[in-house]
């Protein structure tokens, strides 16, 4: 694993301050910087939370610098939960941070449940994100039909038995969804890929490792 460097501060947000925590790495060559945002903030949703935090590693394993922080409302952030609207502010302030340590280097966005919502929303408009990965949609009771106007490169992680996320839907989702994009579903996994977080790991560094030759190095 690539040596750690952690540096926890203070995003300055719209709303106030936003907790957030840094790794990088030695690696000076790494080709993007990563942004993994957390699940739902009115349901114990932090950027600790056990998939957040697989899915950060997994891209620090593979040399990536990522940044992780609390959205509004959440641990030490300040200001309150605004229904995924300044939330994307939040996420757009995030970036700005991230431009201004790797000047010049694109992002992958990564979400999970509402972080995919929101994060892969804002990842799709702004022009300095140039991959993104969603795990755990929340399809049956969110409109995530902006990702029919992405094309960037895209990967879902999707639990077979995903409780806010159907199988049924998410096919029905991707249907509209253009290249180049990959879907796996995580076979008996839930919502939270419970004892299935290997699997995750394996599919999304598979998939980077295909778009990043460096990181075989």
């Amino acid at each position: 694993m690539s040596q750690v460097f952690h540096r926890s501060f203070f995003l300055e947000g719209n709303a106030g301050r936003l907790e957030a925590l840094l790794w990088t790495s030695t690696r000076q060559d790494a080709p993007i910087a990563a942004l993994v945002c957390h699940p739902h903030p009115l349901f114990a949703g932090t950027m600790h939370n056990k998939v957040v935090f697989h899915v950060a590693r997994t891209l620090h394993r593979l040399g990536l610098p990522v940044l992780r922080f609390n959205f509004r409302g959440v641990g030490l952030s300040q200001g309150k939960y605004d229904g995924g609207r300044g939330e994307g502010e939040d996420v757009r302030k995030a970036l700005d941070y991230l431009e201004s340590q790797f000047h010049g280097k694109p992002f992958l966005v990564a979400g999970f449940s509402f972080g995919s919502w929101v994060g892969l929303r804002i990842g799709c408009e702004d022009e300095r994100v140039a991959e993104l990965a969603g795990l755990g949609l929340p399809v049956n009771n969110t409109d995530m039909t902006f990702l029919h106007h992405c094309a960037k490169p895209k990967i879902f992680l999707q639990g077979e038995r995903d409780q806010f996320g159907s199988r049924p839907k998410v096919e029905k989702l991707m249907e509209g969804v253009p290249e180049p994009k990959r879907l796996i579903f995580v076979r008996e996994a839930d919502h939270f890929f419970s004892e299935k977080l290997a699997e995750v790991e394996a599919g999304l560094r598979a998939w980077l490792l295909e778009r990043h030759l460096k990181l075989h190095t």
